[in-house]
């Protein structure tokens, strides 16, 4: 006997617009009163936190659902699974990707508003589920074009949600190490900016394998920003952007991109296992 969960493809669409605005469509043989709820991933050993609910509302003669994530209020940052409600009491069905057209995230021309930069990116997981990737920071400095030559990185970024002054600086910081930093001083036009980091400086600050998270210091005494790169279509791009390696003295040097999208610099030395 065949049953709404076997008829109904749980296929959800999505389209982002300029302004971060999410539109989810799919279609349900029997609509009821379904909702859509996106899901906050708990962290280990956390419990979880309240579902995002959405309205799925009637849309055309077809069958068709739709409902809006507004760019306000915004989501938390982290990842977000997609669920259906078909009726307030009902179980949860998680929903799997249909088409996403993220085309205007693309180029990363993400309309980027007043503070916090709030950021969300619908994908695909790992095991073929519907989420969005989230992220909510007071400020952010977006990474561009990274070049690498004669052993060193410059990196081209833009800040939002804060102003760039003549104080600015970019730190280098040593993860598990705080009171570890290299400075650098941008230079700037606007809030475009740019540095350049020489790999030396880092091999000889700590002996072994090591990582240097990359940070922008706005103006004197304001709080760090993380530099990484958000602004675009792409949820998880640390096994995607990957950059080659630079033969430093006895280390090896690779500037990647973690889990959270934040630019970083892995220091491998030359003699260790990597």
């Amino acid at each position: 006997m065949s049953t709404r969960r076997d008829t109904d493809d749980l296929r959800a669409h999505c389209t982002v617009d300029t302004d971060g605005r999410i539109t989810f469509r799919l279609r349900l043989r029997s609509p009821g009163r379904p909702r859509l709820a996106l899901v906050p991933r708990p962290k280990k050993n956390r419990p979880e936190r309240p579902a995002h609910l959405l309205d799925l509302e009637p849309h055309g003669d077809d069958g068709e659902v739709r409902a809006v994530l507004a760019p306000r209020p915004e989501l938390t940052e982290g990842r977000w699974d997609a669920y259906l409600l078909r009726e307030p009491d009902a179980g949860r069905e998680r929903l799997r990707p249909g088409l996403r057209d993220l085309r205007v995230l693309v180029d990363g021309t993400l309309r980027v508003g007043l503070p916090p930069v709030a950021v969300r990116v619908p994908y695909a997981t790992k095991d073929g589920f519907l989420a969005v990737r989230a992220w909510l920071r007071t400020a952010h400095a977006e990474a561009g074009r990274l070049d690498l030559t004669d052993g060193a990185m410059t990196v081209r970024a833009r800040l939002y949600g804060a102003e760039l002054t003549d104080d600015a600086e970019v730190l280098l910081r040593l993860r598990g190490d705080r009171a570890t930093v290299r400075g650098y001083r941008p230079r700037a036009e606007g809030n475009a900016f740019d540095f350049s980091v020489p790999f030396a400086e880092l091999t000889a600050a700590a002996a072994g394998n090591q990582v240097w998270d990359a940070f922008l210091r706005p103006a004197a005494d304001a709080p760090l920003v993380r530099i990484g790169r958000l602004l675009d279509d792409m949820a998880d791009r640390k096994t995607v952007c990957v950059y080659p390696e630079s033969a430093v003295g006895g280390a090896v040097l690779r500037p990647y991109y973690t889990v959270d999208n934040d630019l970083a610099v892995e220091v491998t030395a030359a003699d260790r296992p990597r």
